[in-house]
């Protein structure tokens, strides 16, 4: 399947949503950024360092659940929070008060800025449905369904599992395989005939954890050696660069 880039066994794609098909993981780091920064300042001024919305973000929070960012970045600068409940209020100095916090912001700035898609993926989506290939959507966000809709992207997929979906089917998020195995279980394949897209390093490492048979690093912030280190088969900066001209 040289047309799209892919190995000829691949049958079915799966694909990440933020920093793949919508340019929404900038807006992301933003959200932690300003969630972490005011916790931080108020929690200890000697562990008030900043949270850098770089490097910090790449490592403990893209890709992951909301709660399980929220956790890893703070057992990173050694801060112990109480649990909480999902629906705890955003100014709660919890885990899920302060992923809810994220979230709020999230969506002030989304319905502030709106959402864009990437061209060069809605291409290679609409290219690869044409090559007869069945496609899901593989995303922590519990926001997925609506910033899809936002950008007319839904009709894209076949399958859908995303923060809500692995809520109710109580699936472990990534760096675990787990959503992306349920997304080629739902299309009927098996995950060595499935391919990964991802941007995230959670999401590699989730891909070489689940055996796919091609996972492909979608380079938007200059870390392809990062990438290849953590699973893909190839690195490209677009997925125009894959082909899938039809």
């Amino acid at each position: 399947m040289t047309e799209l880039g892919l190995p000829d066994t691949i049958l079915a794609c799966l694909f990440d949503l933020d920093g793949v098909v919508t340019k929404t993981a900038v807006v992301h780091a933003a959200a932690w950024k300003e969630t972490f920064d005011a916790f931080l300042r108020d929690y200890d001024g000697q562990r008030g360092r900043p949270f850098d919305a770089d490097a910090e973000y790449d490592e403990y929070v893209d890709g992951r659940p909301r709660a399980d960012g929220v956790r890893a970045f703070l057992d990173s600068r050694g801060i112990a929070l109480p649990e909480g409940a999902p629906d705890d209020p955003p100014d709660a100095r919890t885990v899920h008060g302060l992923g809810n916090r994220k979230n709020d912001l999230l969506l002030a700035k989304i319905r502030t800025f709106g959402v864009e898609a990437y061209e060069g993926t809605l291409r290679y989506l609409e290219a690869v449905r044409a090559h007869g290939l069945r496609t899901a959507i593989v995303s922590s966000s519990a926001n997925c369904r609506d910033v899809l809709r936002s950008v007319g992207a839904e009709h894209l997929f076949d399958v859908r599992i995303d923060g809500i979906v692995a809520s109710e089917r109580k699936l472990p998020g990534k760096p675990h395989p787990d959503t992306f195995l349920a997304a080629a279980r739902d299309l009927g394949v098996e995950p060595s005939a499935a391919a990964v897209f991802e941007d995230a390093l959670a999401g590699m490492d989730a891909g070489r954890a689940g055996s796919f048979g091609y996972v492909v690093g979608v380079d938007r912030v200059g870390q392809a050696a990062a990438l290849y280190a953590h699973g893909a088969d190839t690195v490209v900066e677009d997925l125009a660069e894959l082909g899938g001209k039809q």
